[in-house]
C-alpha cells in the first residue's frame, strides 16, 4: 500500500510549522497553554468544507464539531458534549450551524425519499448510515417538493435542513440553560449555508435570547 497521499500531508506539516514560526516565532508555544475560541462550528464532514481555510481562520480561533449532513441530534451524546463543553468550559459566544450546496448526505436523503413514495412497501436498509439519516429523511418527505428542479428540490432540502438543526440546537440543554441564565454569556446560534461553486457563505437564519 502506498502513502503517499499521507506523506504529502506529513511534509506540508513540516513547512506550513516552519512558515508559522518564521511569521510569529511564539505561536505555537501561546497556542499550547490554552485555547479561547468565540465561535463553534458545527458542519458537514465533506472535505470541500473545511471551515478554517474558507474562513481565513488560525489554529485556535473555531471550536469544531462535524458529521454527514451537518446534523445536530438531540440525543447524540456526541454533538451533544461539544456543545456542552463549548458553551460551558470554552464560553463561545456563537453557534454556528453550517451546511453546503451539493450536499451528498442531503442528496441521499432526497434520493431515499423519492425511492420510499415510488415504493410505499420498500424499508430503507438498516445501516449506520441510513439511521443517522433517517430524522432527515422524514424531514425530505414532510417536504412539498413538487414544482421544485432537481436542483431546487436539492438547494431546498439543504437549507431546510440547516433550519431544523437551528431549531434542535435551540432546544438544547446547554443553549437553552445559557439563555434563561442571566448572568450567563450570551450565545447566539446562526444557520448558514456555504456555496461550493461561489465559495461564500450565505446566512439564513440567527436565533438569540
Amino acid at each position: 500500500m502506498s502513502h503517499e497521499s499521507t506523506q504529502i500531508l506529513l511534509n506540508a506539516n513540516e513547512e506550513w510549522a516552519q512558515s508559522v514560526i518564521r511569521d510569529i516565532p511564539d505561536f505555537f508555544a501561546q497556542s499550547a497553554t490554552g485555547q479561547s475560541p468565540k465561535v463553534l462550528w458545527i458542519g458537514c464532514s465533506d472535505s470541500r468544507v473545511p471551515e478554517s481555510v474558507i474562513t481565513a481562520s488560525k489554529p485556535g480561533d473555531i471550536f469544531v464539531h462535524r458529521n454527514i449532513a451537518n446534523q445536530f441530534h438531540l440525543n447524540d451524546d456526541s454533538a451533544l458534549s461539544v456543545l456542552t463543553y463549548a458553551v460551558k468550559v470554552v464560553g463561545v459566544e456563537h453557534v454556528v450551524l453550517v451546511g453546503h450546496t451539493n450536499c451528498g448526505g442531503a442528496a441521499a436523503c432526497l434520493k431515499a425519499a423519492e425511492d420510499a413514495a415510488a415504493n410505499t412497501g420498500a424499508s430503507q436498509p438498516d445501516t449506520p448510515l441510513t439511521r443517522w439519516l433517517s430524522p432527515l429523511i422524514a424531514h425530505v418527505q414532510s417536504l412539498d417538493l413538487s414544482g421544485c428542479s432537481a436542483s431546487e428540490a436539492l438547494n431546498k432540502v439543504v437549507e431546510t435542513n440547516v433550519i431544523m438543526q437551528v431549531d434542535n440546537i435551540c432546544k438544547s440543554e446547554p443553549i437553552t440553560t445559557a439563555w434563561a441564565d442571566p448572568n450567563a454569556k450570551k450565545v447566539t446560534v446562526h444557520g448558514w449555508v456555504y456555496d461550493l461553486s461561489r465559495g461564500r457563505i450565505n446566512e439564513l437564519v440567527y436565533r438569540e435570547a
